[in-house]
């Protein structure tokens, strides 16, 4: 299984975005389910538009199965802002840190973000230890 951020999904369903054949390349090599969840996904919609072609074309793809979704229940709400404000450095926002909670949780360290420098710094936590996540889509 491998998360998936905000940023392919817009280049994914933007054909005019500059990363949108790179992006398309990869996702068509991914033999695994993908994923993301809600707060990525409210970004994407906000980059995307839903009423754009992009945006009805995400919505198909969802509910035909080709992206799940992962829920944060309130004690991932809460995981999410600890993460907040460990990485406020960055500073990592809300959806950055739902991906890293739902790694934590499906026990999962792939992503693909467009997003490297961010991604690149933050860690799941397994047990007392912290791993980096594996990131697709670096340039």
């Amino acid at each position: 299984m491998i998360l998936v951020d905000a940023g392919p999904l817009v280049a994914l369903f933007d054909p005019a975005d500059a990363d949108h054949k790179r992006c398309a390349e990869l996702l068509r090599s991914i033999d695994e389910p993908i994923v993301t969840t809600v707060p990525a996904l409210t970004e994407t919609f906000h980059l995307l538009a839903p009423d754009s072609t992009g945006g009805q074309a995400l919505m198909d793809f969802i509910v035909e199965g080709g992206l799940g979704i992962d829920f944060l229940d309130d004690q991932g709400v809460g995981r999410a802002f600890e993460l907040m404000l460990r990485y406020r450095d960055r500073p990592m926002d809300f959806a950055d840190a739902s991906l890293v909670v739902a790694a934590e949780s499906l026990r999962i360290r792939k992503v693909f973000t467009l997003d490297r420098g961010d991604f690149a710094s933050y860690r799941v936590k397994r047990g007392h230890r912290h791993y980096p996540l594996e990131i697709l889509g670096e340039r």
